[in-house]
């Protein structure tokens, strides 16, 4: 059992403290997601439909004959005879436009045949009018209305080329050699070319649809769907949006040029909440379908219950991703997704230039989306394979995963209050139970090399995550490993926060606005190199104090030990070592523990040195080493388990205490470098220095005794006694009191010789 669970008390007031912390450092990013009307989970008693083979119910074809026949005159023999006889069929009872024959849809189960054309729906084009022109809905962060269903229903062409609202069991096939064959243009003048709204059953194949500002194909709330063989592109978000959605199928499908994702099953039906790795089904399948030259090839808020297997994700910046990160999703935190046997490779494009250089600030007509621009529209880290931030329970294995620049896999928390929850006990409830087990890393179907940049990049926060023995190149540098029987893990650790540095990058990371042009600063995810990197920067600037305090102190108090010498010289090669260990090249590599180990080594060094002179400033430098040194084990040997925060918390807190102490400490006058101890050496330590003068000399009168004199008055005498005296002279002097034998007495002398003070022995 986790520490978390035996003391549940202790993570919130822990999580408390942090998120004070973190609230004073950044304010949680807007989130500019897909966004849309409230909405529930169906109620999953529907099915997936299955194609239905025979003749259609109802026609779609253009009324020009000769371009009909040229699109169809390298068909195969079979399927030119077909699709002509449709053709003659068509232009006595057929419908011109899809959405014309959409709305004579009458009863469940009805077909709708595309004939090849290419259907711009001139019809749906113009803007609303009326009543539809002014209607009252809030508005979404990226401009767009947020109608509810009555409202799609009223005014089903605000927002859509095509509307399917309502309508059961429908298919709709294009009659094509291939998806090419049948286009369906919103020409960049809606929000999405096809919505099926509530339309159980759906089932769409062979086709094309493009050129929207937000979503080709979009089904939303649908508890039964296919789709099938379709092709989507070029579009300000996504290719394939499908929401809050059960028992859902894509297969053979391919997408590309989108803003967004190629494919995204976003808040699937949620049917697996609060299991574990048992899962009787899952609500949506993904399988042999293509996705490239997206910003990530497949996305999924709250994709949860979701069976990707058997697809190729490509040419994009990340290949697929999960995530908890966007409000207004039903099912978050994410959970279930199940990644098998899928094809991850090269997904190193960089589209965030097209947002410096001004090209998406221009309309989406003009932005030259056909020619291969795509616009970013949220922050993720490029040159990434599978990116999981805040989810649980996903599964990745079998996956062939390689030629990234960046990372294979990237896991990262995302708390509660960034989707809008400020509950404290859901702050930590992501990433956790997430399994990396059996994929081919580094390495093509063929067997031939292709490393990724690192294998794992991992921000440290969750329990039982685990992954496969052996990644090349981690950070941490080492892993909990997966055991054969999912749910068995070994090193396992529950953190309720990831690395400090880590999340620092994250914050100034998810400070992008594509609509504003805003490129944060100090990330590499968009350009930002060597010197740039916020990761290098922190390493300078906490490498600059350190040699400034340490070399002090070493100067001030600790020159004369061997000791801190050598301590200080592997002080010196840990700063450098971590300064290197933050650079992208090496930050997956042992570099950053063997910086650790060294630093660790020259605090431990100082400390010892520093016991005889400064006991308690040895006390916490030992212990600050014995952190540092803890802190490199965590992250080259083994996790610590049991504990909330990883070492370097600590490290830091107690390093900022050390740092204040140690600048004291060099700076106070009267210090003398440290020798080594000897019999006279002084345990008490930090004594008050004693100011140097001439050695004190016998006199006369302050020859031992232990009498006492008083006396008021002149005179001279040649008793014994004790007192204290200044002057000059061979012994004489003069002196208040009278009187002979012991005692004390006050007297002033002149001469080369100099009484002792109160009276003390010559």
């Amino acid at each position: 059992m986790s520490w978390t669970r035996r003391f549940p008390a202790v993570p919130a007031a822990l999580l408390a403290a942090l998120l004070a912390l973190l609230s004073l450092l950044v304010a949680a990013p807007a989130a500019s997601a897909h966004e849309e009307r409230p909405v529930e989970f169906p109620d999953g008693t529907g099915s997936v439909p299955v194609y239905r083979t025979g003749e259609p119910d109802l026609i779609v074809c253009k009324t020009d004959r000769p371009a009909f026949e040229r699109r169809i005159s390298a068909f195969p023999d079979a399927l030119k005879q077909r699709n002509l006889a449709l053709y003659e069929r068509c232009e006595k009872n057929g419908f011109r436009d899809l959405q014309a024959a959409v709305d004579a849809v009458d009863r469940p189960g009805m077909n709708i045949a595309i004939l090849p054309g290419l259907y711009e729906e001139e019809p749906s084009l113009p803007a609303p009018t009326g009543e539809c022109a002014s209607l009252k809905a809030p508005n979404s962060s990226l401009g767009y209305q947020i109608l509810t269903y009555e409202q799609q229903v009223a005014c089903r062409h605000n927002q859509n080329l095509v509307a399917i609202l309502g309508k059961t069991d429908l298919q709709i096939e294009g009659t094509g050699a291939s998806r090419q064959d049948v286009v369906i243009d919103a020409k960049y003048q809606k929000l999405n070319a096809i919505r099926a709204d509530k339309a159980d059953g759906i089932y769409f194949r062979n086709f094309t649809a493009q050129r929207t500002t937000f979503n080709s194909l979009y089904v939303l709330a649908a508890d039964g769907f296919v789709i099938d063989d379709v092709l989507t592109r070029w579009n300000d978000e996504y290719g394939f949006l499908t929401f809050a959605s059960d028992h859902g199928l894509y297969k053979n499908c391919e997408s590309y040029g989108n803003g967004d994702s190629g494919i995204y099953p976003g808040s699937a039906s949620d049917i697996n909440e609060d299991r574990g790795y048992d899962v009787p089904r899952y609500s949506i399948e993904i399988t042999g379908c293509r996705s490239h030259h997206n910003m990530v090839g497949y996305s999924g808020t709250a994709g949860d219950s979701v069976w990707v297997h058997d697809n190729e994700f490509d040419q994009n910046m990340g290949g697929a991703s999960m995530d908890s990160a966007f409000p207004g999703h039903p099912g978050l935190p994410q959970n279930h997704a199940f990644f098998e046997r899928n094809l991850i490779h090269d997904n190193n494009a960089d589209y965030y230039r097209h947002v410096a250089d001004g090209t998406c600030a221009k309309p989406p007509v003009e932005r030259g989306y056909e020619q291969g621009v795509v616009c970013p529209q949220i922050s993720m880290p490029p040159g990434t394979g599978i990116i999981t931030a805040g989810g649980n329970w996903n599964l990745y294995e079998n996956n062939w995963v390689y030629g990234h620049q960046r990372a294979g896999f990237f896991l990262s928390a995302v708390p509660a209050f960034i989707r809008g929850e400020e509950e404290l006990s859901k702050q930590t409830d992501t990433s956790h139970h997430n399994r990396y087990a059996g994929n081919i890393l580094g390495k093509d179907k063929s067997g031939a090399s292709r490393p990724n940049g690192m294998d794992v990049w991992w921000d440290g926060q969750g329990r039982g995550n685990c992954w496969q023995q052996g990644p090349d190149g981690s950070t941490p540098g080492t892993l909990p490993q997966c055991g054969e029987r999912r749910g068995a893990v070994s090193g396992a650790s529950a953190r309720l926060a990831g690395e400090p540095v880590k999340l620092a990058q994250l914050l100034v990371c998810a400070d992008y606005n594509v609509q504003a042009r805003k490129l944060p600063a100090g990330c590499d995810w968009y350009g930002s190199r060597g010197l740039q990197r916020v990761e290098t920067q922190l390493a300078l600037a906490v490498a600059a104090v350190l040699l400034l305090v340490g070399g002090l102190l070493w100067w001030r108090r600790l020159r004369a030990s061997r000791l801190a010498t050598v301590a200080a010289l592997l002080g010196l090669a840990g700063l450098a070592l971590d300064v290197a260990g933050s650079t992208m090249g090496l930050i997956g590599t042992f570099v950053p523990a063997l910086a650790l180990l060294c630093l660790g080594l020259w605090w431990t060094g100082t400390g010892l040195a520093l016991r005889p002179t400064r006991p308690w400033l040895a006390r916490l430098t030992l212990l600050l080493g014995a952190l540092t040194l803890l802190d490199a084990f965590d992250k080259a040997v083994l996790m610590v388990p049991w504990i909330p925060l990883s070492p370097a918390w600590i490290r830091s807190l107690v390093a900022v205490f050390w740092i204040l102490w140690a600048v004291i400490a060099a700076a106070r006058p009267g210090g003398t470098p440290a020798r080594p101890a000897g019999p006279g050496a002084d345990p008490a330590g930090d004594r008050v220095p004693v100011p140097a003068g001439p050695a004190p000399t016998r006199s006369a009168e302050g020859e031992a005794g232990a009498g006492a004199v008083a006396a008021a008055g002149p005179g001279t005498g040649p008793g014994t006694g004790s007192g204290t005296g200044s002057g000059t002279g061979p012994g004489t002097g003069t002196g208040t009191g009278t009187g002979t034998g012991t005692g004390t007495g006050t007297g002033t002398a002149t001469g080369p010789e100099r009484g002792a003070a109160d009276g003390g022995r010559p």
